[in-house]
């Protein structure tokens, strides 16, 4: 399947059992919800999936399961954090015969390498696989920054095709633009500055929130593309506070929290993760409880969609 990576791609989270077990049927009616309200892609085993948690047969069982749901209707990219050259090429070979039909790609892990260590790393990696690449630039929680001059270096490997930006600079948007035009696809990766990104060119966004709230994230999403800025703006001021949930460390207890919320989750994380307890699940719910109250009525958005 060829990936323009245009459009909404949910780091989708990664459902468990009482026992720890993954809980297929509760990442299936997720992943259903998500594909009626309109996603263009789907995104599995990223920070939000819990990746470092996941055996390798946890990732296959997910990336099958996936195309199960949604049979050849949108890509299914496996996300790649490995420690070593050896190990991520062992794991785009493992998810592009497994099935799946992108990969997004993390720096290495753990060690900090310089900008020459993470270019090789990235040309080695996209050498072993014939699947198109996303580069996840977040130089904020993984601590390298792919430059523009990294970027330049990367130009003519073919299938290296998008960036996730979430450095949190949205002139960097402008910028990659600016230097290379329609080369990269560029997705925003950071859910408070989508409206941001989006304006000045992203293509598409990686989105924490729209586990839980589907709908209103594509609606944002198509209306910025079709030009009624106001409008998407409106719900995007209904949806920071949501949003925000996505910047801090427990994200992933916070957004499960939002998807039984909206009754499209389960709330078990894999330790060392916990559920919530205390002032802090209180603080957490009463966010998301405003939010669900005040959901805004959203137009047709589906119809703009080209």
């Amino acid at each position: 399947m060829k990936i323009n990576w245009q459009g909404v791609y949910p780091a989708i989270t990664t459902k468990f059992d009482q026992n720890d077990n993954l809980d297929l049927d509760a990442f299936k009616k997720n992943l259903e919800v998500q594909l009626a309200s309109g996603i263009h892609g789907v995104i599995l085993g990223g920070t939000l999936g819990e990746a470092s948690t996941l055996t390798e047969e946890e990732k296959d069982q997910l990336i099958k399961t996936t195309i199960e749901v949604t049979k050849g209707d949108i890509p299914v990219v496996i996300n790649i954090a490995e420690q070593s050259t050896r190990g991520a090429i062992a794991a785009a070979k493992r998810a592009e015969s497994n099935g799946a039909n992108g990969l997004m790609l993390l720096p290495p892990m753990r060690y900090k390498a310089d900008d020459r260590e993470t270019v090789e790393y990235f040309k080695a990696v996209a050498a072993s696989t014939s699947l198109p690449i996303m580069i996840y630039n977040n130089p904020v929680d993984y601590k390298i920054e792919v430059t523009i001059d990294m970027f330049e270096e990367l130009a003519p490997i073919a299938n290296i095709q998008a960036i996730k930006e979430s450095t949190r600079d949205v002139t960097n948007v402008t910028r990659l633009k600016s230097k290379f035009g329609d080369r990269y696809a560029v997705l925003c990766g950071v859910d408070t500055l989508a409206v941001e990104t989006l304006v000045n060119g992203a293509d598409g966004w990686v989105g924490g929130l729209v586990c839980a709230f589907p709908a209103e994230t594509v609606a944002i999403y198509e209306l910025m593309k079709a030009g009624r800025i106001e409008e998407a703006v409106a719900i995007n001021r209904w949806f920071m506070p949501l949003c925000e949930l996505d910047l801090h460390p427990k994200l992933v207890q916070y957004i499960k929290l939002a998807e039984v919320a909206a009754g499209i989750g389960t709330e078990h994380v894999r330790a060392p993760r916990l559920p919530l307890i205390g002032k802090e699940r209180e603080e957490v719910l009463a966010i998301i409880d405003a939010g669900i109250k005040s959901r805004p009525v959203l137009p047709d958005y589906k119809a703009l969609a080209v």
